[in-house]
């Protein structure tokens, strides 16, 4: 019986760790603030030199 409750305990402790690191992970991924769209290079004179 002994074995079968460690087991358990076992598979709940697992469980909520994946649970808990999942929902960190996706904080984290939350904090980061979103980079700027901008080209590091434009063409936007492209065709008008000739």
């Amino acid at each position: 019986m002994s074995r079968l409750l460690a087991a358990a305990l076992t598979i709940v402790t697992a469980a909520a760790l994946a649970v808990g690191a999942a929902l960190g992970i996706v904080a984290l991924l939350d904090a980061t603030p979103d980079q700027p769209n901008t080209p590091l290079i434009t063409y936007e004179n492209a065709g008008q030199e000739r």
